[in-house]
């Protein structure tokens, strides 16, 4: 298989040997979801929610609100030991899915990323890893990028060059062992093009990586997907020393014609408000209007959704479930 797909418009700086930091991309790249090499680790687990996979959550893009993940959450989350085991994403046509992994201790984030901030996204994801992994006497950080297809505005494509161009840009060895994206995840129906793969899971103590999809959105989804809509940037809501599921404190300005919206038919809102109006799931527009109605709702959420502006803490109790805990100082 080709290590550069057409129409990618990779840096020439990703192919310049010798590097000593940045993103090394073998002639053999992974076509698919592949597991990652090596690296026992103990366990752990944050973002999207999943079937089969427990309780999660996660946020995702303007216009797909709620990214989950299988137990766990956060958009950008590290796993790193405890109760969670799987990580997962799912729902994503343009946006792509981001596993970056340190073979030596385990230390697993998995993220959704959109593309409307990617240079300070890449970053958070590298940073998160590397708070766990400063201490690892042996392993390599290895990426995995799954998502996108060939829309018609070319968002995926954008994206894709997007993320390894930063991925590139890092100090850090950075090793990319699966590319399954844009013209990579793409098939054709009746001349319209759609995602092979909307959803993925990794699991963190074994680094397997496989094709996933997610019902159980996890604690606080309307919150969450509220709160990516209205526009809010990427935040790790795991913590995984704690083994808490952290959301807010968090505020947003007034959803704009929030009620114009909700009197739109289904196509309006469709055509509108995705930004692949053909290859969304089906659920994407009855999701859309509930988290629009939590939005007229909670105008200003701070008060209201957070008393005493606290955040509203979530632990997995002996049967696996996220259960409600009290805030520090309440």
């Amino acid at each position: 298989m080709p290590s550069s797909p057409k129409g990618f418009p990779f840096p020439l700086s990703l192919r310049a040997a010798p590097r000593t930091s940045g993103l090394h991309i073998p002639a053999d790249c992974a076509l698919g979801v592949a597991p990652a090499a090596g690296g026992a680790w103990g366990g752990g687990r944050p973002p999207r929610p999943g079937s089969g996979l427990g309780n999660a959550s996660a946020g995702g893009r303007a216009a797909r609100p709620s990214a989950t993940v299988g137990c766990g959450a956060g958009p950008s989350a590290p796993a790193s030991g405890g109760s969670i085991s799987i990580l997962g994403s799912d729902d994503a046509t343009t946006c792509h899915i981001v596993v970056l992994r340190h073979t030596g201790n385990g230390a697993t984030c998995l993220t959704h990323c959109d593309g409307s901030d990617t240079k300070a996204e890449v970053p958070l994801i590298m940073s998160s890893i590397k708070s766990f992994s400063e201490h690892a006497e042996c392993g390599r950080l290895e990426v995995h990028l799954v998502g996108g297809f060939s829309d018609d505005r070319q968002l995926s494509q954008k994206l894709t060059h997007q993320l390894l161009s930063e991925f590139d840009k890092q100090d850090d060895d950075i090793h990319l062992v699966t590319l399954c994206v844009t013209e990579l995840n793409d098939r054709e129906e009746n001349e319209n093009h759609f995602p092979i793969i909307y959803g993925i899971a990794v699991n963190i103590k074994t680094a397997e990586i496989y094709r996933a999809s997610f019902q159980d959105r996890g604690p606080e989804e309307q919150l969450r997907a509220a709160r990516a809509l209205a526009g809010g940037p990427m935040i790790s809501i795991y913590d995984a020393k704690t083994e808490q599921l952290r959301i807010g404190p968090c505020s947003w300005t007034p959803f704009p014609h929030v009620d114009f919206w909700l009197q739109q038919d289904d196509k309006q809102i469709l055509e509108h408000l995705s930004t692949s109006p053909l290859a969304e799931p089906p659920h994407f527009v009855e999701h859309i209007r509930s988290t629009l109605m939590f939005l007229k709702k909670f105008p200003s959420p701070e008060n209201i959704l957070f008393p005493g502006n606290k955040a509203l803490l979530y632990k997995k109790n002996k049967d696996g479930l996220w259960e409600k805990i009290s805030s520090p100082g309440s």
